[in-house]
């Protein structure tokens, strides 16, 4: 009987929807080891994936932004 392998790697990032962002900052605050901020408040983001270890609190600052501009997605690998 033959396995089939499934491919589970995902990356996930974290993505700005600018016309929604205000500068809050609250999202450097909950995960500042990937998002700093710009002189205006404005978040900046790595351009790395997010390692597994940071997932649940980088679900948690997309989901407390006031303003819900702060999105994780998610790539499939190959």
């Amino acid at each position: 009987m033959a396995r089939h392998a499934h491919r589970t790697d995902r990356t996930h990032r974290l993505d700005v929807d600018w016309t929604a962002c205000q500068g809050h900052g609250l999202c450097a605050e909950l995960l500042p080891e990937h998002i700093t901020l710009d002189e205006w408040g404005y978040p900046l983001l790595g351009e790395a994936p997010l390692p597994p270890t940071t997932l649940k609190r980088a679900r948690r600052a997309a989901a407390d932004c006031p303003l819900l501009a702060l999105k994780l997605t998610t790539a499939q690998g190959g």
